[in-house]
């Protein structure tokens, strides 16, 4: 979905897209000056963009502060053996591992869930909230901040959405003890700063 310079481009322009239907203020590049915000502002236009779901909306009075597309990730899956059996099923949680480009430069994203700038150090760690089902895909979600590391650009991140999800399935193969397997995915992840 997110494969070519081109389609990547167009998710982030999506997410301004989905802050104004959030009822919040259009996204903003990390070195927009006050004129350019000011100007963009002064001049937007509420775009036609399918909203989030409401299962996984952010808090009303959420503003985005940053989005940033899968470039390159899989969710990791191991091999589930019940007791006494010989064979299992990828059954579990997945393990993400995907780097991230966006409004803040690039992203380590990775187990626990977390994300960690790759520009300043900064870095959250989040639980999941709420899921909405797509079909033939992870779902998409809506994750909460639980922890905070540094003030740079996810300094001020309450909230997360994996939003326009595609791959990461676990295979429905059946597999033994120890065997993993590693499925490519792509999303867009969009953070929020949560009224106080």
């Amino acid at each position: 979905m997110f494969r070519t310079r081109r389609s990547r481009i167009r998710a982030l322009a999506l997410t301004g897209s989905l802050a104004v239907a959030a009822g919040t203020v259009g996204a903003v590049t990390y070195n927009a000056s006050a004129a350019e915000t000011t100007a963009s502002a002064t001049n937007a236009v509420a775009p036609a963009a399918p909203a989030i779901p409401k299962e996984i909306r952010p808090p009303a009075g959420s503003r985005p502060v940053g989005a940033y597309v899968v470039v390159t990730g899989t969710q990791n899956y191991t091999c589930v053996v019940p007791a006494g059996a010989t064979q299992g099923g990828y059954t579990g949680a997945s393990v993400p591992e995907a780097q991230l480009l966006g409004t803040g430069g690039r992203l380590h994203h990775f187990a626990g869930p977390s994300w960690q700038s790759l520009r300043d150090g900064s870095l959250v760690t989040a639980t999941k909230v709420a899921a909405t089902p797509r079909t033939g895909t992870i779902p998409e979600l809506l994750l909460k901040v639980t922890s905070h590391t540094g003030e740079g650009v996810l300094g001020r991140a309450d909230y997360i959405n994996r939003l326009y999800t595609s791959g990461g399935v676990a295979p429905a193969t059946t597999c033994t003890t120890g065997q993993t397997v590693d499925v490519p995915y792509q999303a867009l992840y969009v953070f929020w700063d949560a009224p106080a």
